[in-house]
């Protein structure tokens, strides 16, 4: 086991309640039984096909939170080893993307509307889970090259941001697997905290112009703003949620106007 992952958190699957019950086939023989049995059959595969990229997106959303809990162990420790589980977070999470899009086309064209909609979540999901995945990367890359050079009050600031993301991709996770509208609003609510501490550094850095720190001071905002944005991705996950519990998004929800 590599130091600074837990990897129990890395191997668990979680089982999601949406999945149905599969057919049992009929045991009466003839022509139409034959036929009700390549029917049962091809309904069998959908289910387990649609099953299995539910799984494989619930899977992605505990590896991009195992990235942040990752990355949070670089930027205290320095640790070599938490970079390589970063990556390898990285690495998972693209391949879990290439196989969704592989398989998602031919699952939705056999199913209902409802299950055709739980596809379309796992589709929009999987997307801002592996760009979470770059970010954090990215991140970590910066880490890595300014290791022992970040001032302490700037790592306690991106440690901070990390933990936030972090509790943010749990409660999705939750979220999902329960099907809690609760958890969506939860974390629509957190997103706010990371953009506060991404401004206090951005104003932090800027009312600083020494030369001499203009190089890391712009590394420092970069992984602020890296980690900002993956935040921006895991509010896009909580809508998703959202809608899918609540049968209607929060993306395109008309603004309130005030009166004059």
């Amino acid at each position: 086991m590599r130091a600074g992952r837990r990897e129990p958190m890395r191997r668990k699957v979680v089982q999601s309640t949406e999945l149905e019950a599969l057919p049992i086939s009929s045991r009466t023989t003839g022509p139409k039984a034959g036929a009700k049995t390549a029917k049962n059959q091809r309904k069998h595969k959908t289910d387990s096909t649609q099953g299995e990229l539910m799984r494989m997106t619930l899977r992605a959303c505990l590896i991009a939170r195992d990235a942040t809990f990752n990355v949070q162990d670089l930027l205290t420790n320095s640790s070599r080893m938490a970079f390589l589980a970063v990556r390898d977070c990285e690495k998972e999470l693209d391949q879990i993307e290439r196989q969704i899009d592989e398989q998602l086309p031919g699952a939705i064209t056999r199913v209902n509307e409802r299950k055709a909609r739980q596809l379309l979540a796992c589709l929009k999901c999987i997307t801002d889970l592996e760009r979470i995945g770059d970010l954090v990367m990215g991140v970590a890359h910066r880490v890595q090259a300014r290791s022992g050079q970040l001032p302490g009050s700037d790592v306690r600031y991106l440690v901070q941001m990390s933990a936030i993301l972090r509790d943010m991709l749990e409660d999705i996770h939750r979220g999902f697997v329960s099907l809690d509208v609760e958890s969506a609003r939860k974390v629509l609510r957190i997103d706010a905290e990371l953009d506060r501490i991404c401004h206090t550094l951005f104003q932090k850095h800027l009312a600083d112009n020494a030369r001499e720190k203009d190089s890391l001071s712009f590394d420092v905002l970069l992984m602020a703003q890296a980690l900002e944005r993956a935040g921006d991705h895991a509010k896009n996950l909580a809508e998703e949620l959202y809608g899918l519990i609540e049968g209607h998004t929060l993306r395109h929800s008309p603004k309130r106007t005030t009166a004059q």
